[in-house]
């Protein structure tokens, strides 16, 4: 079991109306030995004095073939009322927390010989796969896979890291950025923009059990929604690689 161990806050600010983007380092001198896709353990206490803890993806960007980085980033969901909103909203900078990890097996494996991933997320589901760039970058120049990222939300302004997925999508070929909105469009969308949700878009990408790796991260009826659908595709359960994010206050 991962040790616990000090984080400090260096950074933060707004992704979207009810998200926030926190930047830690740990603060006892220790890098975060980490697999991109793995999830962190902050611990806390309520106000009568009870443990508890949430679960946190990370969102660091870091070429992991340089070593551990320093950067702890995660995305963080604002719940009315909730114990670890009010924990995250009165964090100052240079404020501390106690983490755990990492966490988790949601992650591209070696051993892959695909021809693409197919990446699928809603709300701070997309996390991770913010964390996979640099691997899916050395992928794609290594082996020419594919890859196509599909983020479901429901307005332009709660497309968490949009900014870094379509500068991504620009820089390297073979990655195609499709943000899925089902309640409002922008007002000059990209041409891979698409309106609904991305279960609706799958008959466009076609499945392929020849040569997809599917990975889903999110609202759990999305989850299970887009796996019927990969199933009915023809695509194995090992294929389909699913993390589910449950809301907790």
């Amino acid at each position: 079991m991962p040790a616990q161990f000090p984080l400090k806050l260096v950074g933060r600010r707004m992704l979207a109306p009810t998200v926030g983007h926190y930047q830690f380092v740990r603060d006892d001198g220790q890098p975060l030995d980490f697999q991109p896709g793995q999830f962190i353990q902050v611990h806390f206490e309520y106000a009568d004095g009870t443990a508890t803890k949430r679960s946190y993806s990370l969102a660091t960007i870091h070429d992991h073939a340089l070593g551990p980085g320093e950067a702890v980033e995660i995305a963080v969901s604002f719940v009315p009322g909730g114990a670890a909103t009010a924990l995250f909203e009165g964090l100052e900078l240079g404020g501390h927390l106690t983490g755990s990890g990492p966490f988790g097996r949601f992650c591209l494996n070696p051993g892959d010989h695909n021809g693409r991933y197919l990446l699928i997320a809603t709300g701070t589901g997309v996390t991770p796969y913010r964390s996979m760039l640099p691997l899916l970058r050395r992928a794609i120049a290594e082996r020419g896979v594919e890859v196509v990222l599909l983020q479901g939300a429901r307005t332009p302004q709660e497309l968490l890291y949009s900014e870094d997925f379509r500068a991504f999508a620009e820089a390297t070929p073979g990655f195609r950025y499709m943000p899925c909105l089902s309640r409002e469009l922008p007002a000059d969308p990209h041409p891979d923009v698409r309106k609904g949700y991305v279960q609706q878009q799958l008959a466009e990408i076609g499945p392929d059990r020849t040569r997809d790796i599917t990975y889903l991260c999110g609202n759990p009826d999305m989850v299970d929604a887009c796996a019927e659908l990969l199933k009915a595709a023809g695509l194995p359960p090992p294929q389909i690689r699913r993390e589910k994010y449950v809301s907790s206050k």
